[in-house]
């Protein structure tokens, strides 16, 4: 492929060298550069691909795109634009054929929400017998079957290459989740959306948008690119707001809720501890939906997931079949123990809305109490700071004993962090134990376990690693618990003393 010919419509600031060159390979890494590549050089949060040219040119790079004045001496093209990022999307896509443009692809956002909503869409949409691909923060799925991934939202070559994996396997539709760093880091520019979904927005990524006007700002971007149709909560204040700007847009809007006037809403709500059930209105007719997940959240997803169905044209039948057919989402209070005296579930809860709505739907169906297990990772400064004091009273106002540790701490101070959680929980009068090490956390809890108590393991839910330092490390809370239970059984067949295990 010739160079010029994926470069057609971006603006340079200047340009150096032939354009008429052939490429074999786009890279941002220079570590993945090989003989005819383009190299684009990222500022990053770590580090900036700029100090990494020279490597790229050893590598084989035959052309360089840079954001800043810089004099490379060396026979290679050189193109200088305003924004790196934007100029990878633009060749990414460029490169792999643009594959959006004959995939119906479907963007969810919103705080909270979006891998259940994206699941709930894939069960519908193969229940009509479509091919789908996934992309969200457990991964990607091409029909099924697992393709590795980065991110929520991967980088736009990583993301434009999918989309072309997807292609070239006959996908039909790719529903993916579109994180707000996404959004304002350009990795979805060039991708052509049909459909937006909008779930919720409450504070999170506030140390990187700084703002809720600023966060919701990035997050409307996506309900400006969309070309056929737009599902918004209108339960939701920034649904509101959105609903209000998307008016005047040319493309079908499609409200969903409970409380307000809306399109697809939901009646004759009954709860159950592993359930819910209700009456979905939809403009193409009402059907009765059972979701195999519990509490008023999973209601709203899978009024999203219904909503955009409908503005898919698909039957009810299949939406009610496919709704019915989803027996659970890893990681989404997602029951990993139960016998006839407790209950552990865990769960992906890890912003203030996320946790108290998991606390609340849990304790309706608890005999005795709620041990909670729980750490927040977040930005150093006054957003995660006050993040964590926010849910440590969360953690005080509807559990009975909060267990803090640690999440994915990276090279943030666990000491403090956990002390900045505690300080929300000793101000609204709870019950707490700390623990630097979320292992030995979730081994208390579990011991300190006893008839009628339910144990709630919350912010990592599907994660099966913990990342301490630069160090990822293998961290199965499935495991933990399962092994504990099992040597918990086993040293009561053998009488073992309840000094040990509870």
């Amino acid at each position: 492929m010739w160079l010029s010919s994926i470069v057609t419509g971006l603006e340079f600031v200047k340009v150096q060298g032939d354009l008429e060159i052939e490429v074999n390979a786009i890279a941002f890494d220079s570590r993945n550069v090989t003989a005819g590549s383009v190299f684009v050089a990222i500022s990053g949060f770590e580090t900036d691909g700029h100090r990494y040219i020279g490597n790229a040119i050893e590598r084989g790079a035959v052309a360089v795109i840079v954001e800043k004045e810089l004099d490379v001496d060396a026979p290679i093209t050189v193109l200088q634009v305003a924004d790196s990022r934007y100029a990878l999307a633009h060749l990414s896509a460029a490169f792999y054929d643009d594959p959006t443009k004959q995939i119906n692809l479907i963007g969810v956002t919103g705080t909270n929400g979006k891998t259940s909503i994206t699941y709930f869409i894939q069960s519908i949409l193969e229940q009509a017998g479509r091919s789908v691909g996934l992309i969200g923060s457990m991964g990607a799925l091409i029909n099924g079957m697992a393709v590795k991934s980065r991110n929520t939202t991967p980088e736009s070559l990583h993301l434009q290459q999918l989309f072309a994996k997807m292609r070239e396997a006959g996908i039909d539709d790719c529903v993916m989740e579109v994180s707000s760093h996404a959004l304002s880091l350009g990795r979805t520019a060039h991708s052509r959306f049909k459909v937006g979904i909008f779930s919720n927005l409450t504070p999170d990524h506030l140390e990187f948008h700084q703002t809720m006007d600023e966060y919701f700002r990035v997050k409307s971007q996506l309900f400006e690119r969309t070309s056929c149709a737009n599902i918004i909560n209108a339960d939701d204040p920034y649904g509101q707001l959105l609903i209000g700007k998307l008016k005047v847009r040319p493309v079908k809007l499609i409200t969903y809720g409970i409380r307000n006037d809306c399109d697809v809403y939901a009646a004759d709500i009954r709860y159950f501890e592993n359930a819910v059930s209700f009456t979905a209105h939809t403009p193409a007719g009402s059907i009765p939906v059972r979701v195999h997940l519990p509490g008023i959240i999973y209601i709203y997803n899978a009024l999203a997931a219904i909503a955009c169905a409908i503005g898919c044209g698909i039957g009810l039948d299949d939406i009610q079949a496919g709704i019915d057919s989803l027996k659970g989402v890893r990681g989404r209070l997602e029951t990993v123990y139960q016998d006839d005296d407790n209950k552990v579930i865990v769960d992906f809860a890890h912003t203030e809305d996320g946790l108290e709505k998991a606390l609340k739907t849990i304790r309706p169906f608890v005999r005795s109490r709620i041990i909670l297990v729980f750490g927040v990772y977040g930005a150093e400064g006054v957003h995660g700071q006050r993040k964590r004091y926010a849910m440590g009273k969360i953690a005080a106002t509807y559990s009975d004993l909060s267990v803090v540790t640690s999440d994915n701490p990276k090279n943030q101070n666990r000491q403090r962090i956990i002390q900045e959680i505690v300080n929300g929980i000793r101000q609204a009068g709870g019950e707490y134990r700390s623990f630097v090490d979320r292992k030995e956390a979730i081994l208390f809890a579990l011991r300190e376990c006893r008839k009628g108590d339910v144990v709630l393991i919350a912010g990592k839910g599907h994660e099966t690693t913990q990342i301490l330092g630069s160090t990822e490390l293998p961290f199965n809370e499935r495991e933990i618990v399962s092994q504990f239970m099992a040597a918990k059984r086993e040293a009561r067949m053998a009488g073992t003393s309840n000094e040990i295990f509870g």
